[in-house]
């Protein structure tokens, strides 16, 4: 009961809002909000925790760090449901936005583990950069479960950040790393709630994209980032990822060019031939690679097209191609080789090439 005469004091405004699904984690819960409390950030921080469903000890986990979190400062609100089954990760981020006030979202996933300056840092990069989704760099756990994968997350030159949207690893910036304010994520979002099986970040990024977004990273490790069978990505099919792959290049990237080549007649750019609209298959003047084999048989045809006569694409050298090329050679695996035969061209990436593998 309020005293007469004595105005009620609203909290501080709330800066920063670390965004928390939490889905059966009592395994990471302890070493993920220990990172929270230790971040260095001066401003309001709240943690918007939402509980989708968790059948284990992560309730009893959260209620414990309330009290400790609460007591350090840090507002922290809880939400969540205890239907028999989880409704994703889409839909537990969504509502975990809902139910937080900050001006700024920060993105955490509960196997994860931010470094103490991981909000102040990409704070200071989101208020510079108020229409981009801020990543930053990470260190994996174990430290050899993808190594390809994490050395391109951290070594994407700025300029790649954008050009390198199409390839099979997804967004640039992973999401466990995404920073961004809430007048931007309500602009572009909300994530898709389709639940498992739908790939909820790689749909918001292109989203982003298509809306005049930018994508910044804070060149510091931020965060450790686990590996383990039970993350929720491992429930996306890549078959579901291609397609909407294939189908933001030809929206984005193929409408700029009038014709182009296909950098690999093997497998991956036959299949990338057959994924494309009628249109785009028309764009396609040549295959080309390095194996004498496949370039002696001279030409592509495609079977199963209603097209008649069926076209035949030429199968040519790569110094004998014309650019511009769709690239469907996976980068880091030929010891440099492929990389060399590239930079031999004097190209420049996303106006005269594009990495699709």
């Amino acid at each position: 009961m309020l005293h007469s005469g004595v105005p009620a004091t609203p909290g501080p405004r709330v800066i920063v809002s670390i965004i928390l699904p939490v889905h059966n984690a009592e395994q990471w819960l302890d070493e993920c909000l220990q990172s929270v409390l230790q971040q260095d950030f001066e401003g309001t921080m709240e943690l918007s925790i939402f509980n989708d469903a968790s059948k284990d000890k992560s309730m009893t986990i959260i209620e414990k760090w309330k009290v400790k979190l609460e007591g350090s400062g840090i507002l922290v609100v809880i939400g969540g449901h205890d239907s028999p089954s989880p409704r994703g990760v889409g839909y537990s981020k969504n509502q975990a936005i809902a139910q937080s006030s900050g001006s700024y979202l920060c993105f955490l996933d509960s196997d994860d583990v931010m470094m103490p300056q991981r909000v102040r840092l990409q704070h200071e990069a989101a208020v510079q950069h108020p229409t981009s989704i801020i990543g930053c760099q990470v260190r994996r756990d174990p430290p050899n479960s993808t190594e390809r994968y994490t050395r391109w997350i951290n070594q994407l030159a700025s300029n790649q950040l954008l050009t390198q949207v199409f390839t099979s690893h997804g967004p640039t910036v992973i999401m466990p790393t995404w920073f961004c304010s809430r007048a931007w994520f309500s602009h572009v979002g909300p994530f898709d709630e389709g639940g498992q099986g739908v790939p909820e970040d790689l749909l918001f990024f292109y989203e982003n994209l298509r809306k005049g977004g930018g994508i910044f990273r804070v060149d510091h490790s931020l965060l450790l980032y686990r590996y383990h069978l039970h993350a929720a990505t491992h429930s996306v099919l890549e078959t579901t990822i291609w397609t909407h792959r294939v189908h933001f290049l030809e929206e984005q990237a193929l409408p700029r060019w009038a014709s182009f080549t296909i950098w690999n007649a093997g497998k991956q750019g036959r299949r990338l031939y057959r994924s494309l609209t009628a249109a785009s298959q028309h764009k396609v003047v040549a295959f080309c690679d390095v194996d004498e084999n496949k370039i002696r048989k001279g030409f592509y045809c495609y079977e199963d097209t209603q097209e008649r006569p069926k076209p035949r694409i030429p199968i040519l050298h790569f110094r004998a191609a014309q650019p511009p090329f769709v690239i469907c050679v996976k980068l880091d695996l030929t010891g440099g080789e492929f990389e060399d035969n590239l930079r031999s061209l004097h190209l420049q990436e996303g106006q005269d090439f594009l990495h699709f593998s």
